[in-house]
Protein backbone atom coordinates (compact mmCIF):
# COMPACT_ATOMS: atom_id res chain seq x y z
CA UNK A 1 0.00 0.00 0.00
CA UNK A 2 0.97 3.36 -1.13
CA UNK A 3 1.35 6.54 1.64
CA UNK A 4 -0.50 9.44 0.50
CA UNK A 5 1.21 12.18 -0.28
CA UNK A 6 0.44 15.18 1.41
CA UNK A 7 1.35 18.38 0.28
CA UNK A 8 2.54 20.99 3.66
CA UNK A 9 0.50 23.96 2.16
CA UNK A 10 -1.92 25.59 -0.03
CA UNK A 11 -0.28 27.53 -2.80
CA UNK A 12 -1.11 31.34 -2.54
CA UNK A 13 0.36 33.83 -4.89
CA UNK A 14 -0.13 37.55 -5.11
CA UNK A 15 -0.35 39.85 -8.22
CA UNK A 16 0.54 43.57 -7.36
CA UNK A 17 0.04 46.60 -9.13
CA UNK A 18 -1.84 49.71 -8.83
CA UNK A 19 -4.64 48.89 -11.68
CA UNK A 20 -5.43 52.21 -12.64
CA UNK A 21 -7.66 51.31 -14.35
CA UNK A 22 -7.73 47.79 -14.17
CA UNK A 23 -8.05 46.48 -18.29
CA UNK A 24 -9.15 43.46 -19.79
CA UNK A 25 -5.15 42.34 -20.00
CA UNK A 26 -5.14 42.49 -15.81
CA UNK A 27 -8.56 40.22 -16.09
CA UNK A 28 -6.69 37.45 -18.42
CA UNK A 29 -3.88 37.38 -15.88
CA UNK A 30 -6.14 37.18 -13.08
CA UNK A 31 -8.38 34.47 -14.34
CA UNK A 32 -5.18 32.21 -15.29
CA UNK A 33 -3.61 32.69 -12.11
CA UNK A 34 -6.99 31.74 -9.97
CA UNK A 35 -6.92 28.79 -12.36
CA UNK A 36 -3.17 27.96 -11.39
CA UNK A 37 -3.10 28.89 -7.41
CA UNK A 38 -5.26 27.93 -4.48
CA UNK A 39 -5.63 31.88 -4.22
CA UNK A 40 -4.42 34.50 -5.78
CA UNK A 41 -4.34 37.92 -4.01
CA UNK A 42 -4.89 40.80 -6.18
CA UNK A 43 -2.90 43.99 -4.58
CA UNK A 44 -3.13 47.32 -5.07
CA UNK A 45 0.01 49.66 -3.99
CA UNK A 46 -1.07 52.32 -2.57
CA UNK A 47 2.26 54.10 -1.94
CA UNK A 48 3.10 54.99 -5.89
CA UNK A 49 5.06 57.83 -6.94
CA UNK A 50 2.30 57.60 -10.02
CA UNK A 51 -0.61 60.17 -9.96
CA UNK A 52 -3.68 57.52 -10.42
CA UNK A 53 -6.77 59.04 -12.38
CA UNK A 54 -8.78 56.94 -9.92
CA UNK A 55 -8.89 57.09 -6.17
CA UNK A 56 -7.88 54.04 -4.46
CA UNK A 57 -11.33 53.33 -2.97
CA UNK A 58 -12.50 53.61 -6.99
CA UNK A 59 -9.63 50.83 -7.52
CA UNK A 60 -10.41 48.32 -5.27
CA UNK A 61 -14.30 48.70 -6.17
CA UNK A 62 -13.53 48.43 -9.82
CA UNK A 63 -11.27 45.10 -9.20
CA UNK A 64 -13.78 43.67 -6.29
CA UNK A 65 -16.65 43.89 -9.59
CA UNK A 66 -14.27 42.78 -12.05
CA UNK A 67 -12.97 39.05 -9.93
CA UNK A 68 -16.27 38.56 -8.20
CA UNK A 69 -16.75 35.06 -10.11
CA UNK A 70 -13.49 34.16 -8.91
CA UNK A 71 -14.26 32.11 -5.59
CA UNK A 72 -10.08 32.15 -4.96
CA UNK A 73 -9.44 35.77 -5.57
CA UNK A 74 -9.86 38.83 -3.38
CA UNK A 75 -8.52 42.66 -3.80
CA UNK A 76 -6.50 44.14 -0.97
CA UNK A 77 -3.75 47.27 -1.11
CA UNK A 78 -0.89 46.97 0.48
CA UNK A 79 2.63 49.67 1.00
CA UNK A 80 5.91 49.04 1.25
CA UNK A 81 8.02 45.82 -0.23
CA UNK A 82 6.05 43.29 -1.84
CA UNK A 83 8.01 40.79 -0.59
CA UNK A 84 7.29 41.95 3.13
CA UNK A 85 3.80 41.95 2.35
CA UNK A 86 3.68 38.54 0.36
CA UNK A 87 5.53 36.60 3.56
CA UNK A 88 2.98 38.81 5.99
CA UNK A 89 -0.34 37.04 3.54
CA UNK A 90 1.39 33.72 3.69
CA UNK A 91 1.84 34.31 -0.29
CA UNK A 92 5.26 31.74 -1.88
CA UNK A 93 4.32 33.60 -5.38
CA UNK A 94 4.49 36.72 -6.55
CA UNK A 95 2.81 36.99 -10.22
CA UNK A 96 3.91 39.40 -12.76
CA UNK A 97 3.03 39.87 -16.47
CA UNK A 98 4.78 40.55 -19.20
CA UNK A 99 4.08 41.73 -22.83
CA UNK A 100 7.23 42.35 -24.42
CA UNK A 101 11.19 42.31 -24.33
CA UNK A 102 11.10 45.68 -22.49
CA UNK A 103 8.79 44.66 -19.93
CA UNK A 104 11.20 41.56 -19.39
CA UNK A 105 14.05 43.56 -18.77
CA UNK A 106 12.51 45.52 -16.03
CA UNK A 107 10.59 42.37 -14.14
CA UNK A 108 13.41 40.10 -14.09
CA UNK A 109 15.84 43.04 -12.14
CA UNK A 110 12.68 43.34 -9.86
CA UNK A 111 12.52 39.81 -9.77
CA UNK A 112 16.48 39.06 -9.16
CA UNK A 113 15.93 41.55 -6.05
CA UNK A 114 12.97 40.38 -4.47
CA UNK A 115 14.70 37.26 -4.58
CA UNK A 116 17.82 38.61 -3.06
CA UNK A 117 15.63 40.10 -0.63
CA UNK A 118 13.46 36.85 0.40
CA UNK A 119 14.47 33.37 -0.71
CA UNK A 120 11.06 32.07 0.25
CA UNK A 121 9.08 34.23 -2.46
CA UNK A 122 9.61 32.92 -6.61
CA UNK A 123 7.90 35.36 -9.15
CA UNK A 124 5.70 33.64 -12.04
CA UNK A 125 5.94 36.00 -15.23
CA UNK A 126 2.59 35.26 -17.53
CA UNK A 127 2.17 36.77 -20.95
CA UNK A 128 -1.01 38.01 -21.55
CA UNK A 129 -3.54 36.45 -24.24
CA UNK A 130 -2.36 37.73 -27.47
CA UNK A 131 -5.45 39.95 -27.93
CA UNK A 132 -4.09 41.88 -24.91
CA UNK A 133 -0.66 41.86 -25.32
CA UNK A 134 -0.23 45.70 -26.56
CA UNK A 135 -2.22 46.51 -23.61
CA UNK A 136 -1.63 48.86 -20.78
CA UNK A 137 -3.19 51.44 -18.08
CA UNK A 138 -1.74 54.04 -19.23
CA UNK A 139 -3.21 53.73 -23.17
CA UNK A 140 -6.57 53.13 -22.02
CA UNK A 141 -6.17 56.31 -20.01
CA UNK A 142 -5.11 58.15 -22.95
CA UNK A 143 -7.96 56.78 -25.22
CA UNK A 144 -9.96 57.53 -23.24
CA UNK A 145 -9.38 60.86 -22.34
CA UNK A 146 -9.17 61.80 -25.98
CA UNK A 147 -12.26 60.13 -26.71
CA UNK A 148 -11.56 57.06 -27.77
CA UNK A 149 -13.69 53.90 -27.62
CA UNK A 150 -11.76 51.11 -24.84
CA UNK A 151 -14.80 48.70 -24.94
CA UNK A 152 -13.14 45.64 -24.83
CA UNK A 153 -10.37 46.71 -23.50
CA UNK A 154 -11.20 46.87 -19.92
CA UNK A 155 -14.80 45.39 -17.95
CA UNK A 156 -17.70 47.24 -18.72
CA UNK A 157 -17.72 48.77 -15.51
CA UNK A 158 -14.59 50.41 -15.87
CA UNK A 159 -15.31 51.67 -19.11
CA UNK A 160 -18.80 53.45 -17.89
CA UNK A 161 -16.73 55.06 -15.03
CA UNK A 162 -13.91 56.46 -17.90
CA UNK A 163 -16.73 57.66 -19.53
CA UNK A 164 -18.08 59.29 -16.81
CA UNK A 165 -14.67 61.20 -15.55
CA UNK A 166 -14.02 62.29 -18.89
CA UNK A 167 -17.52 64.04 -19.18
CA UNK A 168 -17.04 66.18 -16.17
CA UNK A 169 -13.84 66.83 -17.04
CA UNK A 170 -15.39 68.24 -20.68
Amino acid sequence: MYARLRFPMKTRAVYPGTFDPVTNGHIDLIERGAALFDHLQVAILSNTDKIPLFSLEERIEMLEVAVRRYRNVSVATFEGLLVDYAEKIGASVIVRGIRAVSDYEYELQMAMMNRRLSSRVETVFMMPAEAYSYLSSRLVKEISQLGGSVRGLVPPAVEKRLKSRNSKQQ
